[in-house]
């Protein structure tokens, strides 16, 4: 999370230069790549990395071609990236109505929308065509599908309906699919497994950001679950619930299709039910700090859930 500017520091719009002026206003170059570098949103990308590496090393445990998996990291991070980029610039003039987004590089002025456009879709379009060569044209399109749903359909939708939330859980589930995809060059029940345990985990943690900032999102026009909610977010709460409640059954079907066994089972029922217990905390107050604290357990609970499946499958 990205702490929030003051009201005072913002200036309704920002002058876009160019040629000398735009250099001298850029300020140095370490900052310019500094902000060159945000706008790839490295530290959600992480997760994308690390999820895509999940994928990879379930599907590859005798398989040891390290250079693959790297490959696949690689081209998995820059086709993120691109859509991270793009993404920021499709959203420019909307992130300058957000406290939390309106000193990012695009609405700061410090990066020329130009430049973004070309950065975004040359990442883009070099990671798709990177896995389509060096590791598979399977993994390659799932890499352009979860592109172009992020940009063409989840990030129109945020402007105009409150189920984004579930059509951006589609493109941040790939990832572990496209590990698995770039281990076997097939999608199995496996992959769809990893598919559904990402794609739940995500609807309680990005519910209970939107919570967080639900007056930044309601600033930028973002139709957020939170931000139509009228009910005291007796809505969200208990969609927050439901998924946490499916959370539990989902994240077993590893066993039950040969991926993981009993350890991972008996984790992966506490680790559940300690992740719905933080959900109904706050389906309970409606506040913002059960929010923050079912937020914080969502960022525990994945890495606890991963590795406690690949430790059983070594």
């Amino acid at each position: 999370m990205k702490p929030t500017t003051d009201v005072s520091d913002y200036t309704d719009p920002p002058l876009m230069a160019t040629g000398r002026a735009a250099q001298a206003n850029a300020g140095p170059r370490s900052s310019r790549a500094v902000d060159f570098y945000e706008l790839t949103k490295p530290r959600m990308n992480f997760l994308v990395v690390i999820t895509t590496m999940v994928g990879y090393c379930m599907a590859g445990r005798d398989r040891h071609d390290w250079p693959l998996m790297v490959s696949a990291l690689f081209g998995t991070a820059l086709t993120a990236a691109g859509a991270s980029v793009l993404n920021q610039y499709i959203e420019r003039d909307l992130d300058k109505l957000m406290p939390r987004t309106r000193n990012r590089p695009l609405p700061g002025g410090r990066i020329l929308p130009i430049e973004a456009l070309a950065m975004g879709a040359g990442m883009g379009l070099a990671g798709t065509i990177y896995l389509a060569v060096m590791v598979n044209p399977l993994t390659a399109a799932l890499g352009a599908i979860t592109l172009l749903t992020y940009l063409f359909v989840y990030t129109p939708m945020k402007r105009y309906s409150s189920l984004n939330t579930v059509i951006g859980a589609i493109p941040g589930a790939i990832p572990p699919m496209m590990g698995w995809t770039a281990a076997t060059g097939q999608l199995t029940v496996e992959a769809y497994a990893l598919f559904a345990i990402l794609f739940i985990w995500q609807m309680p943690h990005f519910l209970a950001i939107a919570i967080l900032y639900k007056n930044d999102y309601a600033a930028g026009g973002f139709k957020m679950l939170p931000c139509v909610d009228d009910d005291r977010l007796s809505i969200t709460s208990r969609q927050i619930v439901l998924y946490n409640l499916t959370m539990i059954p989902v994240s077993l079907v590893p066993t039950v299709v040969g991926m993981a066994g009993a350890a991972y089972f008996t984790v992966a029922v506490l680790l559940g039910f300690a992740y719905l217990s933080y959900g109904i905390s706050l389906a309970s107050s409606r506040s913002r700090i059960d929010a923050k604290k079912l937020f914080f357990a969502s960022i525990i609970y994945l890495p606890l859930l991963l590795a406690a499946m690949m430790i059983d499958r070594l």
